[in-house]
């Protein structure tokens, strides 16, 4: 049976490289980016690839912009069974210094991002009992010892731990929903000198995409590995 996975900030990096791996495994994929040309670059060069990659234009931080992303596939009978929410923007000015906006911009992608995209696709999962959500962290929002580090970055990355967890709680265990860092890796967002590539990166969410039906879920992983909260 084919699985339709949905890839929030798949136009590059390590959102791009887990599209690939996952349309590589037999997903049709749908790739969505906040701006829809850049989605429709990254999806054409998939396809040309011969994969099974279409775009579409999704702005997590825009709850009309997500509702609409939902009616458009519904329209093309298109279920989403696998949600990973990896759009996320890097803002690491420390708390009490980061004004109001730069802050709430952060909380809106990172944060209620994944809960707006989990709001739209999470019950039909549920309904249809079979699913799975990854939702891409960082080591930076570990609640232990110490608090979270990297200013706004970790406390979202943080708060999107715990609605990992209240999700997992309320889909039930057909739906596997389950929270991973990639580590630090050459993208973008990493810089070149991290000693990781995107490939390296997205191996942990891909495993997670396509856990068997034993998988494990409400859970935080790095390179395969639970890791604690």
């Amino acid at each position: 049976m084919t699985r339709t996975a949905l890839v929030t900030g798949g136009n590059r990096g390590i959102g791009y490289e887990i599209c690939r791996q996952l349309a590589a495994a037999g997903h049709t994929v749908i790739l969505t980016a906040r701006d829809a040309r850049a989605g429709v670059r990254a999806a054409t060069s998939l396809t040309d690839q011969g994969l099974d990659v279409r775009a579409e234009q999704l702005d997590v931080s825009d709850p009309a912009s997500v509702a609409e992303c939902a009616k458009r596939l519904a329209a093309a009978s298109l279920d989403v069974d696998v949600l990973v929410n990896n759009a996320a923007i890097y803002t690491t000015t420390s708390l009490l210094r980061i004004d109001e906006d730069a802050l709430m911009e952060t909380v809106q992608i990172n944060l209620v991002g994944a809960w707006r995209t989990a709001r739209a696709f999470v019950p039909g999962m549920r309904a249809r009992r079979w699913g799975r959500v990854v939702n891409v962290s960082t080591g930076y929002a570990h609640v232990g010892s110490e608090a979270p580090q990297a200013g706004a970055y970790g406390l979202t990355k943080a708060g999107l731990n715990a609605l990992t967890r209240m999700i997992a709680a309320e889909a039930g265990p057909a739906v596997k929903v389950n929270s991973m860092s990639p580590g630090w890796v050459a993208t973008r967002m990493g810089g070149a000198g991290a000693p990781l590539s995107p490939q390296e990166g997205a191996d942990t969410a891909v495993w997670l995409a396509t856990l068997p039906d034993d998988g494990p879920t409400d859970g935080f992983f790095y390179e395969r590995q639970p890791i604690p909260w």
